[in-house]
This record gives structure tokens, C-alpha cells and sequence, in this order.
């Protein structure tokens, strides 16, 4: 599981790596917003068809073979940014950057599920989520000091360290086997999976209102703090540090990673609800810090939001695991990360079209305000949710029950004929 574990923590920082160079192509290739929107949303769109062909197809494929091939467009992608004299070229390493994570991430948990014995598989999922924070985090963290403090080629530079980091992912998952696949060899092929999200019909309003939505939500207000805070930090805040942007994202993805850890609010239902009402608030104190040009109210901002996106994500990813049964599991969680990278595009074209017609600051208000509204209709899903999982858990407590009575009666059996 470490090494699993490890393969994933490296391809999260090389998702969002690329993050605080957006300003400098901007100024080298004389960009404009549209265009800057543009290099945005083209990850996303090719990351969402990839999640859902290899989330589907991916066990037919081999699972460590999907994820050899992501891990190696991944570093093709960083090559082409390296390599990049004309705006074309930062276009095709985005896109390729969006097939390789949506490849990997349709994978990497259904590998990693298969790595991991059966009673760690809870352990597996909430580690996996905290793990994709954290690299999420880190990524443009890392970009952000190379090249505020190294002042060494800024476009070529940065990715001499992605490509070393990925190599190691590369060579820990050479290490890793994918034993149902070897045990297929040389039997009948089945018929290939259809493409398809795969939620069972007797969970499908639960998870789409109270776990689907939420990290559908939470990627729409974080993905406007990633597509965002570089030109926000310059052109609204007035600070030339280029490592505050990164710095700033790891806080808001990197510390609502170990803000999960907190034991404070417990109980699933009540952490889920706190942890979308966070995020709302926070990203409010985001806006906020943009119309009085507090840099102090933007950090605040995101800390909060930064707890919101912690729960959030982990009791969202957390139901997305529980609610079906387990031969769906993985079909499920595909789903979930679907919903969330779904999320990603909303500020990146929402924000393109809004400024069209506002400033920055009232497209910030718009998306803002449609998210609160989501955030509303979760609040009053909860108090249904709340019923269906409370009887869901007595039902499974019950079973657990009658499961163990035979068993004792058997124990009971053998030690009285012994």
C-alpha cells in the first residue's frame, strides 16, 4: 500500500504543478484571459473522457499496464512544457497532462484497492484521498519556490524536478504486481466492460445529492482558488512574490489534507454538513479579501476553506466507498472522481464568460453565489440522508448479529462435546 500510496502522492504534484506558471506563459506568449481560460479547461476536457474510459476499461486493460502508460504520458507532458518555444506546444502538454492523470486516477484506486487486504480497505481509501490533497498541494508549492528563490530559467527549470519525481513513481510501481491480471493470461477474454458510471440504482440519489455534489463542489470553489490566485495574488493583492500563489494552494489542499485528522466532529453526517458549509464561508472571506485587498483576509479565507475542502473530501470519498457493495466499489469511486473533475471546469469557463461582462471581482460573486445555493440544497439533503444512513447502519449492526449467533452456537457445540 506504501508504495501505492507513493505512486499517487507523485502524480497529484504533477497535476497541479504547472499552476503558478500560468502568469509567466501568459506574459511570454502574450495570452489573453480568454486564452488563459482556455489552457485551464482543456485539461479538464480531456481528463473527464480518459477517467471514464480507463475507470471502465481499465481491468480488462491491466491496471498496472494503464497505469505504466499514464505515469509515461505524464512524463511525456512534462517534456513538451520543458522543451516549449510557441504557446501551441503549452496547449498539447496540457492536454497530455489531462489524459495522463484522467487515465490514472480512473486506476490508481482500483489498483490500489486490489493491493491492500480486505480489512485495510477503508484505511486504503481514506489514506488515498489525503495523499491526493497533499500532492495537489505540494505541486504548485514546489513550482512556486523554484522559481520565486532559484531565479534559473522559470519555464524549464521546475520540470527537472517533476520528471525526476515521476521517474520514482515510475520505478515504485515496477515493483508492484497486478496479480488478477497475470491470472487471466491465457484464459478466454470476456467481452469488454461497457463505458459506463456504474452506480447502483438502490444508492444512486444518495450518493448523487450527498456525496457526488459535494466534491463536485468543493472542486468548483477550489478549482477557482487554482485557475485563479496567480493573477489574483498580482494583479488584485499587488504582491510580485511568485511563491505566495503556491503557497496559498498548499495551504488550501495540502493543509485541508491534515485538517482531516482532526477528531473534531465525528460523526460522518455532521462533519460532511460542517465541512461544505466551511467551504462556502471560505470561499466568501476569498472574495471579500479581493474587494479591500487584505492579504491577511485571503490567507484566513483560505484556511478556512481549507478545512471545508478537508472533510469534505474525506467523508464524501469516504461514502462514495461505503454506499455500494463492494464488486461496484471501484466503478463507484471512478464516478466520484468523474462528479469532482466535472467540477473543475465550472470556474475555469464560468469565469471566462463572466468577464466578458463583469471585473473579476463580480464573476468571483456569481460563481460564488450559485455555489452557496448547492451548498443550501446539501444542508436540506442531509436531514434525509441522515435517516437512510443511520437505518442503514442498524441494518448492518443487525446482520453482523445474526452472522456471529451461529458461529457462538457452534463454539458452544464443540466445547460441550469436547
Amino acid at each position: 500500500m506504501k508504495r501505492m500510496l507513493w505512486i499517487i502522492l507523485m502524480m497529484s504534484i504533477g497535476a497541479t504543478f504547472t499552476s503558478p506558471l500560468f502568469p509567466l506563459y501568459q506574459e511570454r506568449y502574450h495570452l489573453s484571459s480568454l486564452q488563459i481560460t482556455i489552457l485551464f479547461a482543456v485539461y479538464a476536457l480531456f481528463l473527464l473522457p480518459s477517467l471514464l474510459v480507463s475507470g471502465s476499461r481499465g481491468s480488462g486493460w491491466g491496471l498496472k499496464r494503464v497505469l505504466r502508460i499514464s505515469i509515461g504520458i505524464s512524463i511525456l507532458a512534462t517534456l513538451v512544457f520543458m522543451g516549449s518555444q510557441q504557446a501551441w506546444l503549452v496547449y498539447a502538454a496540457r492536454i497530455l497532462e489531462g489524459i495522463a492523470y484522467g487515465t490514472f486516477t480512473g486506476t490508481a484506486v482500483a489498483f490500489l484497492l486490489k493491493q491492500t487486504p480486505g480489512d485495510k480497505i477503508p484505511l486504503a481509501i481514506t489514506l488515498s484521498g489525503i495523499t491526493v490533497s497533499v500532492g495537489f498541494g505540494l505541486g504548485p508549492a514546489l513550482t512556486g519556490l523554484v522559481i520565486q528563490y532559484l531565479h534559473l530559467m522559470p519555464l524549464r527549470v521546475p520540470f527537472w524536478l517533476l520528471t525526476a519525481l515521476l521517474v520514482t513513481a515510475w520505478m515504485a510501481l515496477e515493483t508492484l504486481k497486478d496479480a488478477d491480471f497475470l491470472a487471466q493470461k491465457g484464459k478466454p477474454k470476456a467481452a469488454p466492460a461497457p463505458i459506463s458510471l456504474g452506480v447502483p440504482s438502490e444508492i444512486s440519489p444518495h450518493f448523487w445529492s450527498f456525496s457526488a455534489l459535494p466534491i463536485f463542489t468543493l472542486f468548483t470553489l477550489n478549482g477557482i482558488i487554482l485557475s485563479l490566485i496567480p493573477s489574483f495574488v498580482k494583479s488584485v493583492l499587488h504582491s510580485s512574490n511568485l511563491s505566495v500563489s503556491g503557497l496559498l494552494i498548499l495551504l488550501l489542499l495540502g493543509g485541508g489534507a491534515l485538517l482531516q485528522l482532526l477528531p473534531l466532529a465525528s460523526e460522518p453526517v455532521t462533519r460532511l454538513r460542517l465541512g461544505i458549509a466551511l467551504l462556502s464561508i471560505g470561499a466568501w472571506l476569498v472574495v471579500f479579501s479581493g474587494s479591500t485587498g487584505s492579504i491577511v483576509l485571503l490567507w484566513i479565507g483560505v484556511l478556512v476553506q481549507a478545512l471545508g475542502s478537508g472533510w469534505t473530501f474525506q467523508i464524501s470519498l469516504r461514502l462514495a466507498g461505503e454506499l455500494p457493495h463492494a464488486e461496484a466499489r471501484s466503478k463507484v469511486i471512478t464516478t466520484f472522481y468523474l462528479a469532482g473533475y466535472a467540477g473543475f471546469i465550472v470556474p475555469v469557463v464560468g469565469t471566462g464568460v463572466l468577464t466578458y461582462f463583469f471585473d473579476l471581482h463580480v464573476s468571483l460573486v456569481v460563481l460564488n453565489t450559485l455555489a452557496s445555493l448547492l451548498v443550501l440544497y446539501m444542508l436540506g439533503y442531509s436531514v434525509r440522508f441522515r435517516r437512510y444512513y443511520a437505518a442503514r447502519k442498524q441494518e448492518e449492526i443487525r446482520l453482523a448479529r445474526s452472522k456471529a449467533k451461529p458461529a457462538a452456537a457452534g463454539a458452544d457445540r464443540g466445547a460441550m462435546t469436547s
